[in-house]
């Protein structure tokens, strides 16, 4: 070897050690220009290496010749002689031994990895496995510790070549993780550990066993690393642990107990660092969300809450964005609420909050509350009929003597009226004077504003007495209140004109005038975040006022918002494009003029990289990178694409920045591609010029792995194809498998631009709200354009209903679930939604094709029938209920052959506890009689019996027991038109009308009126006793002050009626108001 060239070497590479910029940059230059493309430079970087006196010049060259190796995949590894590579080969390991300085010895091991990755599959380095697995095992500690990390870094590169020594490996790491002396050996270990993982097979069960037998041990490392307090270690660990959590391999399944078990057990120990508690407990989080078959079977959801609700009492720090135990615990409490089944979940938890809010210790209280706040999300249903034992707690808490409890008991309130919007609502008389009293109280005046802006969000009519009131003390209060107390005032006062529309009016202008100096902010931070929500509040005003009042201050507007896109804040972009979505709704084409500049800045969003072009890291995984994205889990560890070309010595950069910056242009961009949708479906016809870039677009998200851009590109791609189809001037369609309405070619193009990449989404979709969302919206596109849009994919469309019924789509695979074990029938009330959304496209599907559906009707018969069971929750058996009415609906006659199966299910049904399930078992078994070829007269008696108990309700009672009621008087209805002679009128009509008029479900005034008509056409006599109750019914359908209750054509028929009665009983009539209606008047 030229001695010149590795001395020349040597020296640049003393220069670049040197901290003298201009050198660095000189000799860089000179390096990459005289040396590195050498391949002489390989065997001198190896020498250097060994023989160099200065640490950091052996460091700088190990980091340089790993480099060099690599480069062109090996290119220039290659060049250097062959001699000279077996004997860099030959010396490296004993260099690496040999080396006094950790940092170089983990530079050198990277540098063995990079070349192994090049010989080992070429077969011309057999000797280094042998020599690694002998030192793993050396004497010598440091020798361990050395060969440990040399094979996990060689396994990080080319795994794939040892799969024949796998269970070698095992053995081998057996006696590792339990290495005597040293935990950086035990450590390094369960990291290889964790890099082999990624590459068992499903059906390797050997290995899989193998693997489990060491998860006791390798969990036990991760506590080693924690009880000393090594940080840098733990995290590592606890990335291995993540790994593991999100394989589609059983690997964890049989320990997750342990696991659960260990993660508390580090989470809730205060001795422990608070960052070490803190990664303890995400690993938990990611052990709910990622194997939460295995927690549901375990029935470990009270154990995890008893022990999560001391860690909740922890103090909590001043920032928001700061985490901490308490944080953390919190999460995970809804986190289990939210995937696992309510049964499981509440009713510990609400021991545990009685036994804590009863605590003397106001932390304990504060607990209790946050706990109550999250976990009604994923709870909600399952509460309802709690509320009335739920209640005096909230209220207690809310006047609690620490303002800390008060300030839950708010956070609290905020949450319960999101999920349980109805008892919120009747809880006004109480809750709106008493969080008015916190708003003006200043230890709690921020939360008590929030909790005020999610109740006023909800009151609707309730809020006219409230109104005054409100707006006076918070346009008094907004004058005065630091910047972040004035955000969230400015949102309630948003809230405050959604509930009271046009009410609004009289405090329209002033809160205008008031508002003003906040649109023009620039400031970072919080004058950005409430120039912001002030946007957000004005197109709230604007949808209560109308276009017409708000019209003076639209260009205005407009103008603040194109110059808050410009000020370089993801935040107030956000804001911008929502408000141009309001804009759009509320000033349809008049918004036109702003579409060029609109759209393309919409576009320009989507297209912007999230985090840099300079950068070398993308996001591999799309699981773990959505949990990053979303901010739905605080973990810190993701795998990165191009891991094994990053040295964590001479790469900085700062992932938590980076993946800041990502989430908010992911947020950014989901709401741009919703905001196009809205855009298309309200300018109508002025958007045309951009429906082909944006549809363009938006299919280019359909892979990105932030989940809420996939679903809102989802819902844009179909609001567009059902906006064109109606500016296409179509033909009404006929249900049937046949197109007799054919599409506009232009419609029938986009939609197969469109559908095929949808499906393809679908395939490998792993997120339920995401294919909940493409079942609603393939629903409302197929009822809107009818069988035409799904000829040619019919059987790809029903297949993703089936999948999601049968629980066997992609985003229900639990990879610790046998695929002969059945799914759990007790399912979280989130995966319901998923259920409800696959039978609203099935409906669809029944409403296109008509009778055709009827071949495809016993394969979802048996599907959905299975969801109406004791043990489903209320929203799986109404929604069961509902599809199959819908169904009914369109199949018609063709519906026949299955009535007698459709009818039982229905009886058992009619007698469900719950109103909400009567009501549709009262339409699906009254469009059953009505629809099918079956003559079910003889079991008229049978389902009077049935209908009988729903109509003894109260007229006070809650909305859905008067809703069922007004269902089954639709149902009744349906039996007299079918069949008036099997009907006892004597007994039958005094209930009937006893139960009108309709107040809630003002559809089924049709099939009420079809019944009273025909009597009058056919038996008028019957009516007689009853006539002055009819009179009044009609009346109040009739009042044009209310509602439209009946629709143009029973208007009409009932309007012929009024004349023809009047002929024969005017005074009735005239008494009854009804002369203004009489023909001729």
């Amino acid at each position: 070897m030229d001695s010149n060239f590795v001395q020349g070497l040597h020296a640049l590479l003393q220069q670049s050690t040197a901290n003298d910029t201009v050198q660095l940059k000189a000799a860089t230059s000179q390096l990459n220009k005289d040396y590195y493309k050498n391949p002489a430079c390989i065997p001198a970087l190896a020498q250097i290496v060994a023989i160099s006196p200065e640490q950091g010049v052996r460091q700088l060259a190990a980091v340089e010749l790993r480099k060099r190796v690599s480069q062109n995949s090996g290119d220039l590894w290659t060049q250097v002689g062959e001699p000279e590579r077996e004997q860099i080969k030959a010396k490296l390991p004993e260099i690496v031994l040999g080396e006094a300085s950790k940092l170089v010895r983990h530079s050198t091991a990277r540098v063995i990895a990079a070349i192994a990755s090049i010989e080992i599959p070429l077969g011309t380095w057999s000797q280094l496995l042998p020599f690694l697995t002998q030192t793993c095992v050396s004497s010598d500690v440091t020798h361990r510790e050395v060969a440990t990390f040399i094979l996990f870094t060689v396994l990080e590169n080319i795994v794939e070549g040892f799969e024949s020594h796998v269970q070698s490996f095992f053995k081998l790491f057996e006696g590792l993780l339990v290495d005597p002396e040293s935990l950086e050996v035990r450590i390094t270990t369960v990291r290889a550990l964790g890099v082999i993982a990624q590459y068992i097979n499903q059906d390797d069960k050997a290995d899989i066993k193998s693997f489990q037998g060491l998860l006791p041990a390798m969990i036990q490392v991760i506590g080693q690393c924690v009880e000393a307090g090594n940080e840098q270690g733990a995290r590592a660990l606890f990335d291995v642990l993540e790994t593991l959590l999100i394989l589609e391999i059983p690997i964890l399944g049989p320990h997750i107990p342990q696991l659960a078990e260990f993660l508390l057990t580090c989470g809730g120990n205060r001795n422990y660092d608070m960052e070490l508690r803190v990664l303890s407990l995400n690993a938990l989080n990611w052990t709910v969300q990622y194997k939460k078959s295995k927690v549901q079977s375990f029935n470990l959801a009270g154990a995890l809450l008893e022990g999560l609700m001391p860690i909740t009492t922890e103090e909590e720090p001043d920032d928001i964005d700061d985490d901490a135990p308490s944080r953390s615990a919190l999460r995970i409490i809804d986190g289990l609420a939210t995937s696992l089944p309510p049964n499981q979940v509440f009713p510990p938890l609400r021991t545990l909050i009685q036994t804590y809010f009863s605590s003397a210790d106001p932390a304990s209280r504060r607990g209790a509350m946050l706990a109550l706040g999250v976990c009604v999300e994923g709870c909600s249903e399952f509460m309802t009929p709690l509320m009335a034992q739920v209640w005096p707690v909230v209220e207690a808490g809310l006047q609690d003597s620490d303002a800390s409890v008060r300030k839950a008991s708010c956070i609290a309130i905020s949450c319960l009226c999101e999920w349980l919007e109805d008892d919120c609502v009747s809880k006004h008389a109480i809750l709106v004077p008493t969080i008015m009293q916190l708003v003006n109280d200043p230890a709690t005046q921020r939360s008590a504003c929030t909790a005020l802006d999610a109740l006023l969000e909800i009151l609707h009519d309730s809020i006219d007495q409230y109104l005054h009131l409100i707006m006076d003390r918070l346009a008094g209060l907004i004058e005065t209140a630091p910047f972040p107390v004035k955000s969230v005032i400015v949102g309630a006062i948003g809230s405050a004109a959604h509930a009271s529309k046009d009410k609004f009016l009289p405090y329209f202008q002033p809160t205008m005038d008031r508002f003003k100096h906040f649109l023009v902010l620039t400031a970072e931070g919080e004058e950005q975040e409430l120039r912001g929500i002030t946007m957000d509040a004005v197109g709230t005003f604007a949808e209560a006022v109308g276009k017409d009042v708000f019209r003076p201050y639209f260009a205005d507007m407009m103008a603040q918002a194109f110059a808050g896109m410009e000020m370089g804040s993801a935040r107030l972009k956000e804001c911008s494009f929502l408000f141009f979505g309001v804009m759009a709704r509320v000033f349809e084409s008049d918004f036109a003029p702003y579409l060029p500049n609109v759209v393309p800045a919409l576009i320009s969003s989507l297209q912007q990289a999230e985090h840099g072009d300079d950068t070398a890291l993308t996001i591999a995984n799309s699981d773990a990178a959505v949990a990053f994205a979303s901010g739905s889990t605080p973990a810190t560890a993701i795998p990165v694409d191009g891991a094994a070309e990053l040295d964590i010595e001479d790469v900085n950069f700062d992932i938590d920045k980076m993946l800041d910056v990502n989430s908010t242009i992911c947020i950014e961009k989901e709401i741009a591609a919703d905001t196009i949708g809205a855009l298309m479906a309200n300018t109508t016809t002025h958007f045309l010029p951009w429906v082909e870039s944006c549809t363009v677009e938006l299919i280019g998200q359909l892979n990105h792995y932030y989940d809420g851009i996939r679903k809102s590109a989802t819902d844009s791609l179909l609001e567009i194809i059902r906006s064109f189809y109606d500016l296409s001037g179509p033909q009404e369609w006929q249900p049937s498998a046949t197109v007799f309405a054919p599409l506009d070619p232009r419609v029938k193009q986009l939609c197969g631009h469109i559908l095929v990449p949808l499906m393809e989404m679908y395939e490998s979709e792993d997120n339920k709200k995401v294919v909940a969302g493409l079942c609603i919206g393939l629903a409302e596109t197929i009822s809107k354009l009818g069988p035409a849009f799904i000829e040619g994919q019919t059987d790809k469309i029903a297949n993703i209903a089936i999948q999601v019924l049968d629980q066997k789509a992609v985003c229900q695979q639990d990879p610790d679930q046998d695929e002969e074990e059945e799914a759990p029938e007790d399912s979280a009330e989130y995966d319901t939604i998923l259920m409800s959304s696959a039978g609203d496209l099935v409906a669809a599907l029944a409403t296109a094709l008509g009778p055709d559906f009827a071949q495809a009707f016993p394969t979802f018969f048996g599907l959905i029938s299975k969801y109406y069971k004791k043990n489903r929750s209320l929203s799986e058996r109404s929604s069961a209920i509902g599809c199959l009415s819908e169904i009914i609906s369109g199949l018609k006659g063709a519906v026949t052959p299955h009535t007698e199966a459709l009818l039982e299910l229905f009886y058992r049904a009619l007698s469900d506890p719950e109103p909400e399930v009567q009501t549709n078992a009262c339409f699906a078994s009254g469009l059953l009689v009505e629809h099918s070829g079956m003559d079910l007269s003889p079991q008229y008696l049978h389902l009077l019996a049935a209908y009988r108990p729903i109509f003894s309700v109260a007229e006070d009672a809650p909305s859905a027991h008067l809703n069922a009621r007004d269902n089954a008087v639709g149902a009744v209805s349906r039996l007299i038109k079918r069949n008036v002679g099997a009907v006892p009128l004597d007994q039958v009509l005094p209930v009937l009308f006893g139960a009108m008029p309709l107040k809630n479900d003002y559809l089924e005034n049709r099939p009420a009126f079809g019944a009273i008509f025909l009597l009058f056409n056919t038996q008028p006599q019957v009516l007689g006793p009853y006539l002055d109750r009819l009179l009044q019914i009609f009346a109040f359908v009739l009042d044009p002050s209310g509602p439209d209750m009946i629709g143009d054509e029973i208007r009409a028929q009932l309007i012929s009626l009024i004349g023809v009665l009047n002929g024969a009983n005017p005074a009735q009539v005239q008494a009854a108001g009804l002369g203004p209606f009489v023909p001729g008047a």
